[in-house]
């Protein structure tokens, strides 16, 4: 059988967890294809993205594809420079991309540089934050951008089961927004795009809490235990809220 084009039994998963109705999800072949489906609705040629630099590379290729002009605003410490985002922001700018916490810097951006941000953008620029990595961040001050979505329609989030629920094989992923934002992407959505296997597994997943926390604090153990052995070598390192750590070495020539 064709898998379910809805994924209903997925989507009132994340109706009872996140708390959200069912109108404001999109299901995705990963968090990757929600990335394109919104580029391919907002932007064309001569529009303008504001990304970070380096970040992930789906956010340009989308874009360089829709013909758009890209503006690579370079990380500041490792962090989003958002004083420099604001900057480039126009009457062209179509979306601009969040990681948070980005890669491959693993750091991430708080609830008041979030809110501070949001106020500063046109109610007609989409910010999408890809929080992929979510699930690794235990910050206080981390922002709940499903709350602050209804202050700001023109916020849109994206999660996926591939990081720390280790489906990443599988593609499933999903987007929360407004529900005019979702149903502009399901108007370009592919109708079984999410496979039966990743559908069961996402909800499994999402089921197993016991196991899920267990991964959760045993990432966390990992990266000290690793940060101590950074320490040890004298390598610098970033502080991360993802499951990985970016490390400076020498290079490899001169070892």
């Amino acid at each position: 059988r064709y898998p379910d084009g809805g994924c209903f039994l997925l989507r009132q998963a994340l109706v009872k967890k996140l708390k959200v109705s069912e109108d404001q999800l999109i299901f995705g072949n990963g968090s990757d294809e929600i990335i394109v489906l919104a580029v391919k609705a907002f932007v064309g040629k001569g529009d303008e993205v504001i990304i970070a630099k380096p970040s992930l590379l789906i956010y340009e290729i989308a874009s360089r594809l829709a013909g758009a002009k890209i503006h690579e605003v370079p990380l500041k410490g490792f962090r989003y420079d958002l004083a420099a985002m604001k900057a480039k922001l126009s009457a062209k700018t179509k979306i601009v991309f969040i990681g948070n916490p980005d890669n491959p810097a693993g750091t991430y951006i708080n609830i008041n540089e979030a809110q501070d941000f949001m106020k500063a953008v046109s109610p007609d620029t989409l910010v999408f934050f890809d929080e992929a990595y979510f699930e690794y961040v235990d910050a206080k001050d981390y922002p709940d951008t499903l709350k602050l979505m209804k202050q700001y329609p023109n916020l849109m989030t994206t999660r996926t089961f591939s990081k720390m629920y280790g489906l990443a094989g599988l593609r499933v992923g999903y987007g929360v927004a407004s529900p005019t934002l979702i149903d502009i992407l399901n108007r370009l959505r592919e109708p079984f795009n999410v496979n039966s296997m990743a559908q069961a597994a996402a909800v499994a997943a999402l089921e197993d809490k016991v196991y899920f926390q267990k991964i959760a604090k045993e990432v966390a153990r990992q990266r000290q235990y690793i940060y101590q052995g950074l320490k040890a070598l004298k390598l610098h390192h970033e502080i991360s809220h993802t499951n990985f750590i970016l490390i400076k070495v020498a290079n490899a020539s001169a070892i």
